[in-house]
């Protein structure tokens, strides 16, 4: 039998029991919490027969690390998506594809935010390589407030071969570098397109920045040279919707 995944805080539980409650084996809440929040979620608990224990603060903190807020959720692991699932999907598209690739992010509470600000924005998936990535664990799922049972993260083996087969369906591959000539700004992000973003620091790997059809970069103005890569996500990917909007 699969290991239950453990999902917690306000927002990713709520996201789970309303996208896929038949994951949800149990819920453990704190006892003698009683405040709306909480309420909401236990009423989807009980709509959907998903039993409910009431524990104390000692036992959830035992369970996991991080502000679990009263909540956390044992849950069957959600389906895993791979390339077969991301070339279907961008095949029964009936919009222009708009897509996230993150090229090297290590940190999970980096991730969780990527994928928070990548739903938000109406991003159709998130790719990234199996190697040198952070995990979509607890603490990426608890940054993401949700968006991580809703938004489709592929992990695939081999990025730069997922990016070319990408053009071959259409898909526009823009990356993003401190260097480019051009602004975000300047740049053309209506159409079918992955928008690739580099580790902090270090940027796109050589083979990822060769597969990309244009360059695009955000115009600093301080004396910081980079911005954390979940800012610098959110800034790309809200200048597309402005566009395609």
């Amino acid at each position: 039998m699969a290991k239950l995944e453990t999902i917690f805080g306000l927002h990713a539980v709520q996201a789970l029991l309303k996208s896929s409650p038949q994951r949800v084996n149990e819920l453990w809440v704190l006892k003698n919490r009683n405040d709306q929040r909480l309420q909401k979620i236990l009423a989807s608990a009980q709509k959907m027969s998903v039993p409910v224990t009431s524990v104390s603060r000692k036992q959830l903190d035992e369970k996991v690390e991080g502000n679990h807020q009263g909540v956390i959720a044992f849950a069957k692991p959600g389906k895993l998506h791979d390339e077969k699932y991301l070339y279907e999907l961008i095949d029964d598209l009936s919009v222009p594809a708009f897509l996230l690739v993150l090229d090297g992010v290590t940190d999970p509470h980096n991730l969780g935010a990527c994928l928070r600000t990548a739903e938000a924005a109406g991003v159709q998936a998130i790719i990234a390589p199996k190697d040198n990535s952070a995990s979509l664990n607890d603490t990426a799922r608890k940054v993401a407030c949700g968006a991580a049972e809703v938004l489709p993260y592929i992990s695939v083996t081999n990025l730069s071969r997922t990016l070319k087969a990408l053009q071959e369906k259409g898909v526009w591959i823009i990356g993003t570098a401190g260097e480019a000539d051009v602004e975000v700004y300047q740049s053309d992000l209506t159409g079918p397109m992955a928008l690739v973003m580099g580790a902090e620091g270090k940027g796109m790997r050589r083979l990822t920045r060769e597969c990309c059809d244009s360059l695009i970069n955000i115009p600093m103005a301080g004396e910081v040279s980079s911005l954390n890569v979940s800012v610098a996500t959110g800034v790309c990917l809200f200048e597309a919707v402005r566009q395609r909007n």
